[in-house]
C-alpha cells in the first residue's frame, strides 16, 4: 500500500483529533481553517499517527505499491488526475491538494517495517549505494534534513544517470535477494575495495533506518492501518483479533518503536502483532488471493474467509477494505461482494512492470481507472449506497 490522496503532518498524543495542519513547518500545528473548495467540511484526523480520518464529501484516491518507482508512479497520479502530464509535476487535483484543503496519506507496509528491522534481503546492492550518497549529500547540506530529504529526489536521479549505466540499473534487480559474493580472500584488490564501499552502504541504510534515524522516523509518521470515513485501508490485511487489538494502539507502537522510543534500557521492541508473522497487518494476503487459483478444498474456505472479512469489516465500523501486498496480474479489482478492493498492480518496473491504475472513491462509489480516459468515464462503478 502506498498512498491515498485526500499531507503527511506532525505528530501529536493520539487522544485528541485535529484539524488537518497547513503549514511549511513540519515542527508547528497551526489549525487549518479554511480553503477547502464547494463548501467541503474540513479534514479531520485523530490518531498518532493519523489512524481515523472524517473527510465527508471528498474524492479519495488510493494507490497500490510503487516499490521506488517515480516514473510509474507520476503516470500512476496523473491517470488519477491530480498530476499534470506536460513534465512540470504540477498539482491538478482542485481541493485534493493540502492548500485547498486535501490531504495526502501514506500507509506503511512490509517493506517499510523490514527495513527498520534492518532486514534488507530484498534490497538491492545499489540501494545500500544510493544511501550512502545520500548521507554524503546530507552532509553537503550541512545535516538540513529538511533540505536533503526534500531535493533528493532531483540530485538521486542525476547521479544515476551520471555514474551508472542502463545495465547496471536492471529493473529486475530491484526487488530480488541479492546474490552472495566469493570471500575476501578470494578476491582481487579492486574487489575488496568493491566490498568496503558495500559494507559502508550497510552502515550508512542501518543508520537512516534504524530505529530513531532519520529516515525511519519520516516513516513513522504514517500509519500501517488507516480507517476514511466508512473504509479502511492497510497493506496486507486486516483480521478481527487486530481491531480487537485496537487499531490506533497498533499505529501507535508501531510509530513509538520506528521512532527508537523505549520505555527502559531494552532496544525498542517490535510491534509483532502489526509487522511480524504471515497474519500481520503488513504480511496478510488472506483476502488477495483469486478464487480461481484455489483447489476444491480452498474453495469451501472462501465462505470462511468472506465471514472472516465481514466480521473485520463490522467490528471496525466500515463498508469495504483496500489491501495492497500481492500484485493482481488482472489489476485493480474488488473480491467478495466488493467487500475487499486489491490495488497493487505491480506497477513498478522491478515487480510486474505493469501499467499503472488506481482506485477511485467518491459518494459512495467505487471504481478503478485504468487510463486517463478512464478519468471521465462512468464505467464499473460499484455504488455502495
Amino acid at each position: 500500500m502506498a498512498s491515498l490522496s485526500l499531507n503527511s503532518f506532525p505528530l501529536q498524543p493520539p487522544s485528541q483529533p485535529r484539524k488537518l495542519a497547513d503549514s511549511s513547518c513540519p515542527s508547528s500545528l497551526t489549525p487549518f481553517n479554511g480553503g477547502a473548495a464547494g463548501g467541503l467540511k474540513p479534514i479531520v484526523v485523530c490518531g498518532n499517527p493519523p489512524t481515523f480520518v472524517s473527510a465527508p464529501g471528498r474524492r479519495i484516491v488510493a494507490v497500490g505499491d510503487l516499490h521506488g518507482d517515480l516514473a510509474k508512479a507520476r503516470c500512476a497520479l496523473e491517470i488519477a488526475g491530480v498530476l499534470s502530464s506536460d513534465g512540470r509535476d504540477m498539482w491538478t487535483g482542485g481541493e485534493t491538494a493540502k492548500a485547498k484543503g486535501g490531504a495526502v496519506f501514506q500507509v506503511n507496509g512490509n517493506h517499510e517495517t523490514m527495513n527498520v528491522s534492518a532486514d534488507f534481503r530484498y534490497v538491492d546492492l545499489r540501494g545500500f549505494d544510493e544511501c550512502l550518497d545520500f548521507l554524503g549529500y546530507l552532509n553537503d547540506c550541512k545535516n538540513n534534513w529538511e533540505e536533503a530529504f526534500v531535493t533528493w529526489v532531483g540530485v538521486s536521479e542525476r547521479l544515476k544517470d551520471f555514474k551508472m549505466s542502463q545495465q547496471y540499473w536492471d529493473p529486475w534487480n530491484l526487488v530480488k535477494p541479492a546474490k552472495p559474493t566469493n570471500t575476501k580472500k578470494d578476491m582481487l584488490p579492486f574487489q575488496q575495495k568493491d566490498l568496503g564501499q558495500r559494507q559502508q552502504g550497510v552502515i550508512a541504510r542501518s543508520t537512516l533506518l534504524r530505529p530513531g534515524g532519520p529516515l525511519a522516523c519520516e516513516l513513522a509518521r504514517h500509519a500501517v492501518v488507516l480507517k476514511v470515513d466508512d473504509w479502511v485501508f492497510c497493506h496486507g490485511g486486516l483480521l478481527p483479533h487486530h481491531v480487537a487489538y485496537g487499531l490506533e494502539r497498533m499505529n501507535w507502537e508501531v510509530s513509538k518503536w520506528m521512532r527508537g522510543l523505549r520505555e527502559s534500557d531494552d532496544s525498542p521492541q517490535i510491534p509483532f502483532i502489526a509487522t511480524s508473522g504471515y497474519d500481520s497487518v503488513v504480511w496478510n494476503r488472506l483476502y488477495s488471493r483469486d478464487v480461481s487459483d484455489l483447489d476444491r478444498h480452498q474453495i469451501n474456505q472462501a465462505s470462511l474467509i468472506q465471514s472472516i472479512l465481514e466480521e473485520t469489516l463490522q467490528a471496525v465500523g466500515a463498508k469495504a477494505m483496500v489491501v495492497g501486498h500481492t500484485p493482481q496480474s488482472t489489476g485493480v479489482n474488488c473480491a467478495y461482494g466488493c467487500s475487499i478492493w486489491r490495488i497493487d498492480v505491480g506497477m513498478s518496473s522491478g515487480v510486474l512492470d505493469s501499467q499503472p491504475e488506481v482506485l477511485e472513491i467518491r459518494d459512495s462509489k467505487a471504481r478503478a481507472i485504468k487510463s486517463k480516459r478512464d478519468t471521465f468515464r462512468e464505467l464499473q462503478i460499484v455504488d455502495y449506497t
